[in-house]
């Protein structure tokens, strides 16, 4: 994918690794912020409002801490993307495990299961305040996981940082993937294809 820095900044509004290497894969640079929101005290209806209304709140959390004029004086344009993303696993959204006994148990329950990636992509244009939002579902199928292989994962931490604790990447884990409908980036946290297309909306 072509992509051309010289237009404009964008400034990754995310803590997350696989965010931050998948939009450097797309060929961006880009600055770092976090939202510092309390993510379980907003509730919605459906997964994919959930996910819209945190990316909207870490968003606006970000807006508190920047100096908006600033970007209103500067030439370039500062484009703000924020995400979020749950897991849909028998009909109820999973968020990050509070603990390695939920996330061991999250795990067996994908065990020879089909479990769901709910992301969402928020773009926001600082210099026009244009905003945009997409989300997008992935369902991903796996085969019979090994309780010892589970163990290890959980032992090892990583599934506490992520949604449902749900890491199709790993190569732990990746072996008893029986099928991904849609892409590993979006399970991962950012769609490439809608995120290339709300930068560019957003311009």
């Amino acid at each position: 994918m072509e992509a051309s820095t010289s237009s404009y900044k964008i400034i990754l509004g995310s803590s997350s690794v696989a965010r931050r290497k998948i939009l450097s894969e797309m060929g961006y640079e880009f600055t770092k912020m976090t939202a510092d929101i309390d993510e379980k005290s907003i509730r919605k209806e459906t997964p994919e409002e959930l996910v819209m209304a945190l990316a909207e709140a870490k968003a606006e959390a970000i807006l508190q801490k920047l100096p908006v004029d600033d970007y209103l004086k500067d030439a370039e344009p500062t484009l703000l993307i924020t995400c979020d993303q749950v897991v849909v696993y028998d009909g109820v959204v999973r968020e990050k495990p509070s603990s390695k006994e939920e996330a061991q148990q999250f795990l067996k329950d994908y065990s020879g299961g089909h479990a769901a990636t709910v992301s969402s992509v928020l773009v926001t244009n600082l210099k026009t305040g244009f905003r945009k939002g997409e989300w997008d579902r992935v369902d991903i199928y796996f085969n019979e996981i090994p309780n010892e292989i589970i163990e290890k994962l959980v032992d090892e931490g990583v599934t506490l940082n992520v949604a449902g604790g749900l890491l199709i990447e790993h190569p732990s884990i990746l072996p008893f993937v029986r099928e991904v409908v849609g892409t590993t980036d979006s399970v991962m946290g950012l769609p490439k294809a809608v995120t290339e297309r709300l930068l560019k909306e957003a311009m």
